[in-house]
């Protein structure tokens, strides 16, 4: 069994929840466990699953965003910008957004976000800095999306979290020089509170605002 769970986004600047990140869980024995593969299950069948989540949350409702993920598989499926859509259409007038985890070849996002704008769904690249969204990957697709996320956690991990402020200085001006939106993941502390509003950040994921909980 899958469901997705769910974890907060939050707007400092009324302290609100603007919106949801799904995260796709399956179930083995009594845990809920990240699956091996995301593709395991079909992206028509997690938007279905979306679909359910969307309404246990009411965000039709609230209008607020849910994010949704996608890697560069899933992406070059023929069939998934379709089922995105549709999807987006059940959901209405809830906001959709599709993060991607991996960065695409640029034809491979001109036309991915010519379809999805077309509907009004957004366009995010996530975990920029890491993997491969580094910024030589991604600088050429920066004008044909709505935000970029930044995942601290991810430098905790590596070892490298002394290179946060300088890495957060970096991302802010590309933010401001595409005129892009920027969430700042790994938000644990009121120490990344004070960081984040160092850089004039305002949109803020992380564990101090709620682990992700099955909707």
């Amino acid at each position: 069994m899958y469901r997705f769970f769910v974890q907060p986004q939050i707007n400092q600047d009324d302290h609100q929840v603007f919106g949801y990140e799904v995260l796709l869980r399956k179930q083995q024995n009594d845990t809920w466990v990240l699956p091996k593969n995301f593709t395991e299950i079909s992206v028509e069948e997690q938007a279905k699953l979306l679909e359910r989540t969307a309404a246990s949350l009411h965000t039709a409702i609230t209008n607020q965003v849910l994010a949704f993920n996608l890697n560069n598989q899933q992406l070059r499926d023929p069939l998934t910008l379709g089922a995105i859509i549709a999807l987006k259409k059940r959901m209405n007038p809830a906001t959709l957004t599709i993060e991607l985890t991996e960065a695409p070849t640029l034809e491979e996002m001109k036309q991915f976000s010519l379809g999805l704008h077309q509907y009004g769904i957004g366009l995010v690249l996530d975990d920029v800095g890491t993997g491969s969204n580094t910024y030589a990957n991604i600088v050429h697709l920066l004008p044909f999306v709505d935000q970029i996320k930044f995942a601290m956690q991810n430098l905790r991990v590596s070892g490298d979290a002394n290179k946060i402020p300088s890495s957060l200085a970096f991302w802010t001006k590309v933010a401001h020089d595409y005129r892009l939106q920027l969430v700042l993941e790994g938000i644990e502390d009121s120490h990344d509170q004070e960081l984040a509003k160092r850089f004039g950040i305002t949109l803020h994921q992380g564990y101090l605002y709620g682990k992700p909980t099955l909707a």
